[in-house]
């Protein structure tokens, strides 16, 4: 396609693309354009070592242009911007602005067309795709560390450390993973992935780390992504625990940033306020159950900073979509670093488990596969009744307590710590009745749900870790991953798992060592049979693609849109299922209802909750008044809460924050073409490719939006089949390679919206 914009147009959204990144194009002692570059005279040494032609009749003379230099505040050259028109490819420009940069000392390049944007650290790597420009303190901040950073190897890692006041020694493949990352960093590598089982201190792990690159030089400014609370929680107590040398602090939805050299961050949250950072503002980003983080809108979070990304996951090979390994620069099937279960267990480092023999097992053949992952709660209609509830109980109840002191000897109070995996909400509700109805003497306090409709989750999650009751916690979604309690003796599978991510993850709770208490083993008492269907057992590991195998490296087919929501994002009801299930007794309401009551209690409050009014206004909370605002809201009756309202809107990525906005018109939820644009631009910088194919693919993009998706059918029909689209991709990727970057690029861009038709 033509394209006639003219590169005084492209300065017109350069110029505003600088005033994102808080340069002001009119200060002078920030940014200057059409500097004249002067050739100066140099010894002939100089001639001929420099890549910059030199004559001596143009001495002191223009040897010609940039079209801005960005300044440091002592007023010395920190970056040369070339500005193409639209037309050009940014890329092509490289060695026309090189020794322009050299010439004025600038130790950055910045080569854009107004759409994208490439940063050049010139003496140390090739240009990349950014997001968006650099501040003045990020190049300023980059300059240092490039001058005063030390190898890495000359920081010693540690034999020991200290964590919740106990001393801990470094284990082996914790180390292994360390110098792993070390190798990886001097070869010049940005991006790496970690893969350890659950409970093998992947936080910790990362903790140290962090605290040599720090030592080093090498960061000053780390963000670390997660998608639950509980695993931001653990997340700030580890980092305030190991790093407490170096400020940090958990950004929540409705707080004001804060200029601490640690920020933890949901992936939700992050979403909703990446653009308030520049692109260069992080030095480290820390992806936590990684996996997760690379599709549709979860990645712009991700690719917006450009910076070393380090990617944390439990998940094996098997199950890690491909472009996770791209993302972070890996062959298919190969992190940087990998500590398998197997050898966890063979080393004592995890809690191996057996399952429970002789129980009832109530699911029957023959099970439609879509009756569960649509709609749960027909699922538990259909396979469950007071009946079967009472009797998996009992006979849970009863194992429970004839073996824990054999899982356990030093377990003072029966049965020991355990979690029930229930269906749905209306299903864990009657489960705790169940239980407490065994054990009237504790007077209800033996078991206790915990779903995001309890106003005090958070308390009851921490009486279950540390206090003696509740001694069984009864969940839907919000315990079988990113949950952490060392002494759990007992997993209760009360529902289907289809997923088997999130089987693994499920089992992953009870793994974690508890010496304080000898724990031995732990027992799942697995009532739908999920353990035959991955044929799994306590002397043949499930591991991945079967019983007892470590993974390989063989690359696995792509995955349907439909299994990328299960198996990533935990979205089975946002466009399936047309209610929102609230409440501890799992009460089903129409969305369309649930957001119309929401809307209308928000505005209402509006006119005398100073919280709600300070929202509506734009101002910061604390993290008090967000505290205050979440329990006032997801109190009895109304349970508006995070996980409900994205639900009832359809919107993985919303905060709280963003749901009252648009309840009071004072935020418009993004279009879905805004949402699919942004998921593409986040895309495409995770790709090694050509300016051309860059441009082919934004072009394949336009056709996405408005289909929905790409099909190579669309190829050959107009308008694509009139601009050559079917023989332009051939030629560019090969024929297999177009169809596989079709293909990932619907599952990666338009997969939310491929999963709504189906």
């Amino acid at each position: 396609m033509q394209d006639f914009t003219t590169e005084a147009d492209a300065r017109i959204v350069i110029d505003d693309l600088l005033r994102q990144a808080n340069w002001d194009p009119a200060d002078k002692s920030q940014v200057q354009t059409e500097r004249a570059v002067y050739a100066q005279k140099k010894s002939s040494d100089e001639v001929r070592e420099s890549k910059i032609p030199y004559s001596p009749q143009k001495q002191n003379q223009p040897s010609g242009r940039t079209d801005y230099v960005l300044y440091s505040q002592s007023g010395r050259p920190l970056a040369v911007v070339e500005a193409k028109r639209k037309a050009i490819h940014p890329y092509v420009a490289k060695q026309q602005v090189l020794p322009y940069a050299q010439q004025i000392d600038a130790p950055f390049i910045f080569l854009t067309n107004g759409e994208i944007i490439y940063f050049w650290d010139y003496k140390n790597d090739d240009a990349r795709i950014v997001n968006g420009f650099y501040s003045r303190r990020d190049l300023e901040r980059l300059v240092t560390m490039r001058e005063e950073f030390k190898p890495l190897a000359t920081i010693e890692i540690p034999e020991y450390y200290i964590r919740q006041g106990e001393q801990r020694k470094v284990r082996p493949y914790q180390r292994e993973a360390m110098k792993a990352l070390d190798q990886a960093v001097e070869l010049g590598k940005h991006r790496f992935l970690i893969q350890l089982p659950t409970g093998t201190g992947k936080t910790d792990l990362m903790c140290l780390y962090l605290k040599r690159f720090f030592e080093a030089g090498r960061a000053e400014r780390v963000l670390f992504l997660v998608d639950r609370e509980q695993l931001a929680k653990q997340a700030i107590e580890a980092i305030q625990d190991i790093l407490d040398r170096y400020s940090s602090y958990w950004l929540k939805a409705g707080m004001a940033k804060q200029e601490q050299q640690i920020t933890v961050c949901l992936l939700q949250t992050m979403i909703s306020r990446y653009q308030e950072y520049t692109s260069g503002y992080f030095d480290i980003v820390i992806a936590d159950e990684s996996h997760r983080s690379i599709y549709g809108t979860w990645q712009t979070a991700l690719t917006h900073f450009d910076a070393f990304h380090i990617g944390l996951t439990a998940t094996p090979s098997e199950y890690i979509e491909r472009n996770t390994f791209k993302f972070y620069q890996c062959k298919d099937g190969e992190p940087d670093f990998a500590y398998h279960i197997t050898k966890a267990f063979r080393e004592d480092f995890l809690v191996p488990y057996k399952f429970a023999t002789g129980i009832t097992v109530f699911l029957a053949e023959g099970v439609d596969v879509d009756e569960e992952h649509y709609d749960p709660h027909e699922f538990e209609r259909r396979w469950t009744n007071e009946d079967t509830n009472r009797k998996m109980m009992a006979e849970f109840d009863r194992l429970a307590w004839e073996n824990y002191k054999e899982l356990a000897p030093g377990q003072r109070i029966g049965p020991g710590k355990a979690i029930v995996f229930a269906i749905t909400k209306h299903h864990a509700a009657r489960l705790t009745e169940y239980l407490n109805a065994l054990h009237p003497e504790l007077q209800g306090s033996y078991a206790e749900i915990i779903t995001s409709d309890v106003a005090d989750a958070d308390d009851l999650i921490r009486k279950f870790k540390y206090e003696d009751y509740p001694q069984v916690a009864v969940s839907v979604g919000m315990l079988d991953t990113g949950f952490d309690c060392r002494e759990v003796l007992h997993l209760v599978m009360c529902r289907r798992v289809m997923s088997p991510i999130l089987y693994q993850q499920m089992r992953g709770r009870g793994t974690r060592t508890a010496p304080h208490i000898g724990k031995k083993k732990f027992v799942i008492y697995d009532f739908f049979g999920n353990h035959k269907r991955f044929n799994d057992s306590d002397t043949d590991i499930f591991t991945g693609t079967g019983g007892g195998h470590i993974p390989t490296g063989t690359p696995s087919p792509p995955k349907s849109p439909r299994e990328l929501i299960e198996l990533g994002l935990k979205d089975e009801w946002l466009y399936a299922v047309a209610y929102v299930e609230v409440g501890p007794e799992g009460e089903r309401i129409d969305k369309k209802d649930y957001i119309t009551n929401w809307e209308h209690i928000i505005r209402e409050r509006a006119k005398d909750d100073l919280i709600i009014k300070k929202v509506k206004e734009g101002g910061p909370l604390t993290e008090k008044e967000e505290a205050n605002l979440v329990q006032k809201l997801n109190s009895p009756e109304m349970y508006f809460n995070e996980d409900n309202l994205r639900r009832a809107y359809k919107r993985p990525g919303g905060t709280l924050i963003d749901f009252i906005k648009a309840a009071l018109g004072s935020y418009q939820l993004k279009s879905r073409e805004e949402e699919l644009t942004e998921n593409f631009q986040a895309w495409l910088v995770t790709k090694n490719i050509t300016p051309e194919q860059a441009q082919y693919l934004t072009m394949l993009k336009n056709r996405g939006i408005v289909r929905g998706k790409v099909e190579v059918n669309d190829l050959f029909a107009p308008p694509l089949s009139i601009l050559n689209a079917a023989g332009l991709g051939v030629e560019l990727f090969g024929e297999m390679g177009l169809q596989e970057i079709i293909t990932d690029m619907n599952e990666s861009v338009f997969t939310q919206d491929m999963a709504k038709e189906q």
